[in-house]
């Protein structure tokens, strides 16, 4: 660290001795730990090779996790469930699988792609969504969250009820397709039918290049670790729905106050006791 001033020189101290507790620090934390200011965490970051903070903090936190779990079993990443695992194992390598799908999907979430979805959405008379197996439980979701929040959805889990929902749309509508391979035939069938009537289309898939993707206007990627137990679609599951969940949640926020006010009423609708 011969090229660094004093106080960056404290700064990278701190991170070599304590990677996972400066992960979990502000900046401001940061500078005060290092008896410096938050200009000088900027420009330690900029040093670092990091535009920002937040992406030197994020591969910290990958980094540490994938380093912690590894340790805690031999653990390898996407490892599959074997008929000898104990119990103990099956815990350990499902918490890492999906553990790093989501932080992997963070990775490669557009942001610019998760605000033209939100805004597609929130000014949306209809929004329709499908998906087959797995990702229609991931799509009924998204469509009762939306609900929760006064927006008209319909979740369409069977192809045929899909598609013919998907004829009667308009420009006022959003169809939102979801698929871990971008291939499933009856899903991106839904799409193409979808933009056919002007719809906004939104597709939520693991390949950017599949052909769900190529008839979609948005794309919201995952990252899902899956493993040879393919059929039990466990990382792409939880993938799905951390993407759903900053869907929901941006849409929410368009309308802050008008969303907590229709969850409190959906939640005093139910009865209690």
């Amino acid at each position: 660290m011969p090229s660094l001033r004093p106080s960056e020189r404290r700064i990278a101290e701190a991170l070599l001795a304590d990677p996972e507790g400066f992960a979990s620090k502000s900046m401001a934390e940061i500078a005060e730990l290092a008896d410096t200011s938050t200009t000088t965490v900027v420009r330690f970051t900029r040093r670092a090779g990091y535009a920002r903070f937040r992406d030197l903090r994020h591969d910290l936190t990958e980094q540490n996790l994938r380093e912690r779990l590894a340790s805690s079993g031999g653990v390898a990443p996407a490892a599959d469930i074997s008929p000898s695992d104990s119990l103990a194992d099956v815990v350990a390598k499902i918490a890492m699988n999906e553990t790093l799908s989501i932080a992997d999907t963070a990775e490669v979430l557009d942001i610019d792609s998760l605000a033209a979805a939100v805004a597609a959405i929130a000014g949306a008379a209809r929004v329709d969504i499908h998906g087959i197996g797995a990702s229609s439980v991931v799509g009924v979701d998204l469509q009762r969250k939306l609900s929760r929040i006064g927006r008209i959805a319909l979740e369409w889990p069977e192809a045929h009820a899909a598609w013919t929902a998907a004829a009667v749309l308009d420009d006022r509508s959003v169809a939102i397709a979801i698929s871990h391979s971008g291939e499933t035939a009856g899903v991106v069938e839904f799409l193409r039918i979808a933009k056919s009537t002007g719809a906004t289309t939104i597709a939520i898939t693991n390949h950017e290049r599949s052909s769900l993707a190529g008839l979609a206007d948005v794309v919201l990627r995952t990252a899902a670790r899956e493993t040879p137990l393919r059929s039990a679609a466990l990382g792409s599951r939880i993938a799905q729905l951390m993407v759903v969940d900053c869907v929901f949640t941006g849409v929410a926020q368009v309308d802050y106050e008008g969303s907590v006010a229709a969850i409190e009423k959906t939640h005093r609708a139910v009865p209690r006791g």
